[in-house]
């Protein structure tokens, strides 16, 4: 069975999401498509809107056979190692090609730019350490160095987050020696961070969420531009639960960690470096909510992605070295749902995956899947009080889900 691996977060699926999966499928001319999907806290540094269960059911109901869940310590990270872990995952569950989303949709765009990055690489580097004195952030010293040795019309552009993202998933299959086709599709209509909604039935991730965070209830608005089964089942997460997750859901419990913080116990934090530590204990005790404690935080240095990632390691006590690092690989594949279709799939090819297949926690006694359940642990925090339990209780005892579908 020939199967097309996605990279996702889903937060929350919709209609650009649909397109972007039909047509994976259609040039991989694949018969399985499987989704390796962020867990409860997400790449820019965020809580999932509604958990990963909940993720897992949309993804099943809109056309996914598979969804595996890509580890906290490669979820929340920079692009290089969110990259090599997910494509990591999919090589081993025996995808035969990963496809993506772009701007342009061009492969070979891709290639180019990579080498020519290579070939460049001695003075682009001189040229972003050159930049960063200045003051700015690494990824917009990154594109200004890459520009400046570039003729911009013949190369990707470096500022577009999914041009970054492509780049790094070649280079880990490349890195990996791994087996995998990459392959590329063109977006359509929304910019991955556009806050508004820019046509009639496609709209980006981020200003679905803005409509939905506007107003209790407010996913009513949004109906044009996801799949029905996305706004059931966040009309479902409502009434369950009571709320969507959003940082200022965890605020009290970031403060709390910061307050009894010493410099020396933050500075052991993951990604808090070059005196952080200080600006950040300093915001944490007048900031009244993290919209304003990330305003006071924030610096032309570090990109408020950055920041956000930071915030979630002190939230969850993540130490430096837990974390993956550039060239480390899965150790495991955590299965979070199927199709009948997926299940097939896996009969029939699990026998051949090249990292343990994981569908009960009970099961597999690894010491990185910690790190995840932590994470979930903390997550459940966000949702009422009386509710918390339950859907900490999820973690442990919720099995795949199979949607009865495909």
């Amino acid at each position: 069975m020939n199967a097309v691996g996605l990279i996702v977060e889903y937060n929350p699926f919709h209609n650009g999401h649909a397109f972007h999966l039909s047509a994976s499928k259609e040039v991989a001319n694949a018969e399985v498509v499987i989704a390796v999907m962020s867990g409860n806290f997400l790449q820019r540094g965020e809580p999932a809107l509604v958990s990963k269960w909940y993720r897992t059911k949309m993804a099943l109901l809109n056309g996914v056979d598979i969804v595996l869940e890509l580890p906290y310590i490669f979820a929340v990270q920079k692009a290089e190692i969110f990259a090599n872990g997910a494509v990591s995952i999919l090589d081993a569950a025996g995808c035969n090609a990963v496809c993506f989303g772009s701007e342009s949709g061009d492969l070979s765009s891709f290639l180019q730019t990579i080498d020519f990055i290579d070939e460049q690489k001695q003075q682009l580097e001189e040229n972003i350490h050159r930049f960063i004195d200045t003051g700015v952030s690494y990824p917009k010293a990154v594109s200004l160095a890459y520009h400046q040795l570039s003729d911009f019309n013949s190369y990707l552009d470096l500022a577009k987050p999914n041009n970054i993202l492509g780049i790094e998933y070649i280079r880990a299959i490349k890195k990996q020696k791994s087996s995998l086709k990459p392959m590329t599709v063109a977006r359509k209509n929304a910019d991955y961070h556009d806050e508004h909604f820019a046509s009639e039935t496609i709209a980006s991730a981020t200003s679905i969420r803005k409509a939905i965070l506007s107003k209790e209830g407010g996913q009513n608005s949004i109906g044009q531009y996801v799949p029905s089964p996305t706004e059931q089942l966040l009309s479902e997460y409502l009434i369950e639960y009571q709320v969507f997750h959003q940082w200022e859901n965890y605020w009290n419990y970031l403060q709390f960690r910061l307050l009894q913080s010493t410099p020396e116990e933050l500075r052991e934090i993951y990604e808090v470096e070059e005196g952080l530590e200080n600006r950040i204990l300093a915001a944490a005790l007048i900031a009244g909510s993290f919209h304003e404690f990330m305003e006071k935080i924030k610096t032309k240095r570090y990109t408020w992605t950055r920041l956000q990632r930071l915030c979630v390691h002190i939230l969850t006590n993540t130490k430096k070295g837990q974390m993956a690092g550039p060239s480390d690989k899965a150790s495991y594949l955590r299965l979070l749902g199927m199709t009948p279709k997926g299940k097939e799939y896996l009969n029939k090819r699990k026998k051949d995956f090249s990292l343990p297949l994981v569908s009960r926690l009970s099961s597999y006694k690894g010491k990185e899947i910690q790190l995840d359940l932590k994470a979930a642990r903390i997550y459940s925090l966000g949702v009422a009080p009386h509710l918390t339990k339950e859907l900490m209780n999820k973690e442990f005892k919720q099995p795949p889900i199979l949607i009865e579908k495909g």
